[in-house]
């Protein structure tokens, strides 16, 4: 592989995250930088790094993960200089988005070896609208997703070679991912899983492999849901489970159920803090943490059991929202072209998608046509990732490899908590399979032209002896 040619498109994506970086900051400063989630992130960081306690509000958190809390304060967040922190790690994020690149390009190489399909992958990633939106927010998707890539190139490299220490570096990876972003915790058992079945370069490697592979994994999340049992009695990996169970999939449920909008299903339920909780439920008051988690996952789970039909519907239109919403208002609140309180993601998912399209052509012609373009582009990324898996030259393994990752990440994060970021652990892998549908393309081309030259030389010969 020429490394150099490597050197364009990682130019461009700088260009583009760095552009975005300085727009945004002139435009809005740090405000929408660190919107949503940034806090809840950040405040467990701080109490880690200037009390030796992982907690929020004096409380052990168990709701996030360390691994981007740490991240964030490793690469700036710890500096008290405002804005210089939060730019430092929005940095810190676009080396990782570009080294992900790279990335991108090695595991290409892989599956689709001797057709240059690494380079155009490359540019794919480059220009991915979202992964260049989420490169610069203060949020945990960019160092999952560089983490995801090294997974799967130490995968596909264990695959390759038969090499047992690629495995366990894969594993490892796939811990630090989860604790980065806990969307990844049951994927080290479709790995596993998976392994039994894929032929193996030794014949022992079939039992091995999988086993090296949890050996690695498991005792990572078990030491921490120890930590968590420890602390507060809860024994799960992270608490966002139960409270998105109660206050998104079982509220999303309810609300169509009694006929009523899901935000007062979500008021009257408690949502969002914890004094609105303990107003909605006052027999609550005395409770332990732990107990309000037991409480709110046992009822969830009662109410999705009730209406398991309705669950389904919400859950896979999650999926389509994940899967197909573009990278829209995201990318406009960092230039203050949007609104910032979330209202366009959430109309997306509140109503139909022709009322939406509707609405926003009513208001905003101009936001129409960006979301037309980012859409097209999108589908035209999904349409050659099918072709380049139904007719690239690549191999079985790797295929299902990348599809098997597609598919758990779309239907892991539905439901209605879902939102178009996160589509981006998808990326990369719809990137690489796009790459080898678009050198297939070429490479057709490259036949179709030679055969045509072939069939005018030989009938100018024929020509020329009939003369």
């Amino acid at each position: 592989m020429t490394r150099p040619r490597l050197l364009a498109p990682i130019l461009v994506a700088a260009a583009l995250r760095l552009g975005l970086l300085a727009s945004s900051y002139l435009r809005t400063g740090t405000a929408i930088l660190t919107q949503g989630d940034t806090e809840s992130y950040l405040a467990p960081a701080r109490s880690l790094f200037f009390h030796a306690a992982f907690a929020t509000n004096g409380h052990p958190e168990i709701d996030r993960t360390p691994g981007y809390p740490i991240f964030a304060m490793l690469s700036g967040m710890a500096c008290n200089i405002i804005p210089l922190n939060v730019l430092l790690t929005a940095l810190a994020q676009i080396a990782l988005s570009l080294a992900t690149i790279w990335l991108v390009s090695r595991i290409t190489d892989r599956c689709f070896p001797r057709q240059n399909a690494w380079l155009i992958a490359a540019w794919l990633f480059a220009v991915e609208p979202l992964s260049v939106v989420m490169s610069i927010r203060l949020m945990p998707e960019t160092l999952f997703v560089f983490l995801l890539a090294a997974v799967l190139h130490c995968l596909l490299a264990f695959l390759a070679t038969g090499r047992l220490q690629m495995l366990a570096a894969s594993g490892l990876l796939l811990a630090a991912a989860t604790f980065v972003r806990p969307v990844g915790y049951y994927l080290v058992i479709c790995l596993a899983a998976a392994l039994v079945f894929i032929p193996h370069k030794q014949s022992g490697h079939r039992w091995k492999a999988p086993a090296l592979l949890l050996l690695v994994v498991i005792p990572c999340f078990a030491a921490w849901q120890l930590r968590n049992f420890h602390e507060t009695g809860y024994s799960g990996f992270s608490a966002i489970v139960e409270k998105n169970l109660y206050f998104y999939q079982a509220a999303e449920v309810a609300a169509e159920s009694v006929h009523t909008s899901f935000g007062i299903e979500q008021q009257r339920r408690g949502y969002p803090d914890e004094a609105a909780y303990l107003a909605a439920h006052p027999d609550q008051a005395l409770w332990s943490q732990t107990q309000r988690l037991a409480w709110m996952r046992t009822q969830a789970m009662q109410e999705l059991a009730l209406h398991r039909g309705t669950y389904l519907r919400s859950h896979f239109r999650g999926v389509a929202v994940v899967a197909f919403t573009p990278a829209v208002a995201e990318s406009l609140q960092l230039l203050k072209l949007a609104p910032t309180n979330g209202g366009m993601p959430r109309r997306l998912v509140n109503e139909s998608l022709m009322t939406s399209i509707a609405g926003i052509a009513k208001s905003k012609p101009g936001v129409l046509i960006y979301m037309g373009l980012l859409e097209l582009f999108l589908i035209l990324l999904y349409g050659m990732a099918l072709f380049g898996l139904l007719r690239g030259k690549a191999g079985a393994v790797a295929k299902v490899t990348l599809v098997g990752c597609i598919f758990y990440f779309l239907l892991i994060s539905g439901g209605a908590q879902a939102v178009g970021r996160y589509r981006l652990p998808v990326m990369p892998e719809v990137c690489v399979l796009a790459a080898g549908g678009f050198a297939t393309l070429r490479r057709r081309g490259h036949k179709g032209a030679a055969l045509e030259a072939e069939v005018r030389l030989q009938e100018n010969s024929s020509h020329r002896r009939t003369l």
